[in-house]
C-alpha cells in the first residue's frame, strides 16, 4: 500500500512493506520484559515457542507495530518490524558482515547518493549491499562482486528478504573483482568504489580505470597492515587523491533514573575504512610533505594479512549451504505467502 498522492511507480521498491499492518511472510521483531529480542518470520498457522509458553502468529498478524502481545503463560512482547541495523544482525550469514556503524560511514563518507553507479566487491552475507542499495535507490545501479558462489547464494537470499524480492538496481557477478569489472563497466563509468576484501591494493588498476574522475573510493579493512598497505598502494599509483584512514567506536548508555553511565561493554575496533578520490585523467597525486619513513614491507609484514593472522575463521561448506538453504527458505516462504494473499484478495490471474 502507497502513501496517498504518491504514484505506485513512484514509490521506492520495498517500501510497501515498510507501512501498515503486519503481514504473513513479514519478519518481525518480538521484545520481552527483559529486552531479549527474537526476530521471527509470520506464517499462517505459526508459533513461536519458548521455555516460557508460546505465541500464536495469528495474535501478531493484522495488529499495527508497536502493538503489545501477550503469549500463553501471560508474558508480554513488544512487535516492531526490524530495523535494517537488527535484520543484518539476526539474519542468515556465512561470512563476518559489516556492522552497522560502518555500513553508516560508508554510505556517508562516500557519499553515495540515489541514482549513484556503485561497484563493491566482497559481498559475504549482504549486510552491505543492502546499505548500498536503500543509498542508491531504484533508478541508481550497484554491481558486486564475489568469488564464491555460496557467499553470493546467502546475499541473494537476505536481500530479497529484505526488500521483498529482488532490487532492479543490483546486479551480482562472480569472478575476481580487479578481472570481472573492467570488464562489466566502462572505462571512468563508477561513480564509487566499496571493496571488502582482504587486499585491496590488487585492485588499484582496475578502480582508477573504471572510477569516475572525482569519484571514491572506500574500502574496509581489518587490519593496520592491510591498512598502510592499501595507503601505501594508492600513493605509488598517483592517480588518486591522498588516502584518508580512520575507524569508528559506538558505546551505548545505561539509563536508568540516576544511574547514568556508559555501558560496560561497547562495539569497538571493527575494522578500518580508508577513502580516497580519482583525480582528472593525466592529473598527478600531490605528494604530501612528511617526515621520511619506511614505506617498504618485509615477508612478515606480507603474512600478517592472511586469513588466518587476521582472525578470520574458516568457514566450513556445510555451514554455507546451510546458511545458503535458510536465506533461500525465508524468500520462498515470504514470496509464497505473499502470492496465497494476492489470489485471496483479487482472485486467480
Amino acid at each position: 500500500m502507497n502513501n496517498p498522492g504518491i504514484p505506485a511507480s513512484s514509490a521506492a521498491h520495498g517500501a510497501d512493506m515498510r507501512r501498515g499492518p503486519l503481514r504473513p511472510g513479514e519478519r518481525v521483531q518480538l521484545t520481552d520484559e527483559k529486552g531479549r529480542r527474537n526476530t521471527i518470520t509470520l506464517t499462517e498457522g505459526g508459533a513461536f515457542h519458548t521455555h516460557r509458553g508460546y505465541l500464536p502468529h495469528e495474535s501478531i498478524i493484522g495488529v499495527p507495530e508497536g502493538t503489545i502481545v501477550t503469549n500463553t503463560t501471560g508474558h508480554q512482547y513488544q512487535v516492531l518490524r526490524p530495523l535494517l541495523s537488527d535484520f543484518v544482525l539476526s539474519m542468515p550469514r556465512g561470512a563476518a558482515v559489516v556492522y552497522p556503524k560502518d555500513a553508516g560511514q560508508i554510505v556517508t563518507m562516500a557519499d553515495i547518493y540515489p541514482g549513484a553507479r556503485v561497484v563493491e566487491a566482497g559481498v559475504g552475507s549482504g549486510a552491505l549491499s543492502i546499505s548500498l542499495l536503500r543509498a542508491v535507490g531504484d533508478h541508481g545501479s550497484l554491481h558486486s562482486y564475489e568469488r564464491r558462489a555460496e557467499f553470493a547464494d546467502i546475499a541473494r537470499g537476505n536481500v530479497e528478504t529484505f526488500f521483498g524480492g529482488p532490487h532492479p538496481a543490483w546486479d551480482i557477478t562472480l569472478g575476481d573483482f580487479q578481472d570481472e569489472v573492467v570488464k562489466n563497466q566502462e572505462p571512468g563509468s563508477v561513480d564509487r568504489v566499496v571493496l571488502d576484501m582482504l587486499a585491496p591494493w590488487e585492485c588499484a588498476d582496475a578502480v582508477a580505470t573504471v572510477l569516475a574522475p572525482g569519484g571514491v573510493w572506500i574500502s574496509y579493512v581489518a587490519t593496520v597492515t592491510q591498512l598502510s598497505r592499501t595507503a601505501e598502494a594508492i600513493r605509488a599509483d598517483g592517480r588518486f587523491t591522498e588516502p584518508e584512514g580512520w575507524e569508528s567506536m559506538v558505546r551505548g548508555w545505561h539509563l536508568e533514573g540516576l544511574a547514568v553511565r556508559p555501558d560496560h561493554r561497547m562495539v569497538a575496533h571493527t575494522g578500518f575504512l580508508l577513502s580516497a578520490r580519482r583525480l582528472a585523467e593525466g592529473a598527478t597525486g600531490l605528494v604530501a610533505k612528511r617526515r621520511a619513513s619506511k614505506t617498504d614491507f618485509s615477508q612478515e609484514d606480507l603474512n600478517a594479512w592472511t586469513p588466518a593472522a587476521v582472525g578470520e575463521r574458516e568457514v566450513s561448506d556445510k555451514k554455507l549451504r546451510r546458511a545458503a538453504k535458510d536465506a533461500s527458505s525465508t524468500v520462498q516462504r515470504g514470496a509464497l505467502l505473499n502470492a496465497e494473499r494476492f489470489q485471496e484478495e483479487h482472485g486467480p490471474e
